[in-house]
């Protein structure tokens, strides 16, 4: 038989990635390409972008292969029903019909769009941290914070698809502002970005999230202080998350998350602070268990794992 692969596609606040995987979550590496996106970007550069990245990914498809599909992970907010997405750091594209530009890609094949969060969900529980577990949520700490629930082992979407974006949650004790209006929401507290926003305002002089990852390595009292903030409001957040649905793991991915292995240990601590219920305090944090490539995993899951995708 001819192998089969799924288009996979990651959108994100920084970068579009495309890839092509096959039905046992190989990412073909010959066939992985991405393109900037950012929140300059204009809404026709968005869509060259991630033209630009499909298209050298589909060049890749081997001579004997067949594509079954194309499965999209999109930062949030989105609208299942009809694939179209409004990333809040993507400005430039307001209910912008991303379902139906891949389509015309593709054409002859489903096209599945889901937050990336999901995707990350539907990778771990599939070939990562999550496997045989069917009550899990994933998450991804980056330029954004975004989630995802597999419950009674099949995704929890929701109506619109937006069901499991932990990022919006309020954390108790914050006050940061969010652009989506909020105040004290996880992301505005947690993510790469605000972490580092946060520490330049204690008197750090990095810029990026790989110089505090060092700055924390040399012991800067800083960085240490605000690695362990961002640490707090996750674990408050997955506290609450767990209160509500019942978790057994949250696997946490995203380059972020890879600031410090310490950073698993700070948002332990909150999650066991934050609760005195045995059954939320029993959720185990851990690390993703697919590197870089869970997003094009599960993006790739919404087609090749189709039975899980509510």
């Amino acid at each position: 038989m001819a192998p089969t692969y799924a288009l996979a596609v990651d959108l994100g606040g920084t970068k579009v990635e495309a890839a092509l995987v096959d039905d046992l979550g190989g990412v073909l590496t010959s066939s992985r390409h991405r393109s900037p996106t950012g929140p300059t970007a204009s809404s026709d550069q968005l869509a060259a972008a991630v033209t630009s990245a499909v298209g050298a990914a589909l060049a890749g498809l081997p001579a004997d292969g067949q594509l079954v599909g194309a499965g999209i992970g999109s930062a949030g907010p989105i609208a299942v029903a009809n694939g179209t997405v409004s990333p809040l750091n993507l400005p430039a594209w307001r209910g912008y019909p991303l379902g139906d530009l891949v389509d015309g890609l593709v054409p002859d094949v489903p096209v599945r769009v889901r937050l990336d969060g999901l995707c990350i969900t539907l990778a771990e529980h599939w070939l990562g941290a999550g496997q045989g577990t069917d009550s899990l949520m994933g998450m991804v700490v980056s330029t954004g914070v975004g989630g995802g629930l597999i419950l009674g082992g099949r995704t929890v979407s929701g109506p619109s698809g937006n069901a499991g974006h932990i990022g919006h949650i309020e954390v108790g004790g914050f006050d940061d502002r969010c652009a989506c209006g909020g105040i004290g929401c996880l992301e505005a507290v947690a993510s790469g970005p605000r972490t580092v926003a946060w520490a330049r305002g204690q008197g750090w002089t990095g810029s990026t999230g790989e110089e505090l990852s060092t700055s924390y390595a040399a012991g800067d009292p800083v960085a240490v202080a605000a690695v362990r903030r961002c640490g707090r409001a996750i674990g408050q957040a997955i506290a609450s998350a767990t209160n509500l649905v019942d978790l057994d793991i949250v696997a946490i991915g995203g380059g972020f998350a890879q600031v410090t292995p310490d950073l698993f240990d700070f948002v332990r601590e909150a999650v066991n602070e934050r609760s005195v219920f045995e059954f939320a305090r029993r959720v185990r944090v851990v690390p993703s268990g697919l590197s870089g490539d869970g997003p094009l995993i599960g993006a790739a899951a919404l087609i090749h794992r189709a039975d899980l995708v509510a």
